[in-house]
């Protein structure tokens, strides 16, 4: 595949929903030279402080380096996180008419401390909260007010207690009707069944959890490794999905289709400095590029070039359109 033909299957003029629970990402980053006296544990010389949009925003902000129109649904709170969070998405030209405002939920804050290039502890602030029933009849009201005009929807669970089955099911459903790609990205440790779904894009571990398969270790090459075939051979006959696409860490993806073998793709990076937010960037240009008219083996193989690129970043990165275009020279 050559950059001309990955520029076409990326058109700027789609429109793409993403439905999911909001994250705000706090990176403070600092040096470390000393052990403190109070107790056996490193010093950290605070030198900047960061934020980025994360979770389902974090997709948000990858499709919107390569479409015009990324449209957020999803629950939000009041408070600082919560107005920093949507004046970033705000900044990012991500459009946030749907979103949903509710005083009692409380924004999710991740923050990282890391000295220099390694992350040394992860502070969660989050409770979770379902929808209250007024909240999801507003979700689902804006869904169909949606789904006309969109090309793709994303589900990104994150499993906060945004998704459970029936709320699933009225998503899924209302998308297949309107012959709409409906990409999930699924948390295993949420029991929801995302039958129907386009297709999903579960890591290695997320795939052997969905499948209910009991775990074993990778086997190279990937073609060659008949537990991982099994799990995705499930999962194709579970969901009645399209496509199931396994993202492998340093071993690439491996792509399933019905009445198909496995397509696998080696990884495309070539230096792994962080690999927070991979996967937020493999199902967003995956769908951008399945939006755009790519055959899910095309949208695989442009969406493991942007994986390569973004685990060679710190943080929660995104991929841009030439960075894009410059990997397929």
């Amino acid at each position: 595949m050559n950059r001309d033909r990955v520029n076409q299957l990326l058109p700027a003029a789609s429109r793409i929903l993403v439905v999911g629970e909001m994250i705000l990402d706090e990176f403070i980053w600092g040096k470390v030279s000393r052990i403190s006296p109070e107790a056996p544990v490193p010093v950290l010389e605070v030198v900047r402080e960061t934020f980025n949009a994360g979770g389902a925003a974090n997709v948000a902000r990858n499709l919107r380096e390569l479409v015009d129109h990324v449209q957020m649904l999803g629950p939000t709170g009041s408070g600082p996180d919560a107005d920093r969070l949507r004046a970033l998405l705000t900044g990012h030209g991500i459009e946030l008419q749907e979103v949903l405002h509710d005083p009692e939920y409380q924004t999710i804050r991740k923050t990282r401390i890391v000295a220099r290039t390694q992350q040394v502890v992860r502070v969660d602030r989050e409770k979770k909260r379902p929808l209250d029933k007024a909240s999801r009849i507003r979700a689902l009201d804006h869904f169909q007010k949606l789904l006309p005009n969109l090309n793709a929807v994303i589900l990104e669970d994150y499993d906060k207690g945004l998704f459970d089955q029936e709320f699933a099911e009225a998503l899924v459903g209302s998308a297949r009707k309107a012959g709409i790609p409906i990409l999930v990205d699924p948390k295993p440790s949420n029991p929801v069944h995302w039958k129907g779904v386009t297709g999903i894009t579960p890591n290695r571990s997320e795939a052997f959890r969905a499948a209910g398969v009991p775990w074993s270790d990778p086997v190279d090459p990937p073609l060659n490794d008949r537990a991982l075939e099994g799990v995705g051979q499930k999962l194709l006959a579970d969901l009645e999905c399209a496509f199931v696409l396994v993202t492998l860490s340093e071993q690439g993806m491996m792509l399933f289709q019905p009445n198909n073998t496995p397509y696998h793709i080696p990884t495309r990076a070539q230096e792994v400095f962080d690999v927070s937010g991979a996967g937020d960037t493999s199902i967003a240009v995956f769908t951008a590029a399945l939006a755009g008219g790519a055959t899910p083996v095309e949208a695989a193989e442009i969406s493991n070039h942007a994986a390569g690129i973004v685990v060679g970043k710190l943080g929660t990165a995104t991929v841009s359109r030439a960075e894009l275009l410059a990997s397929f020279a």
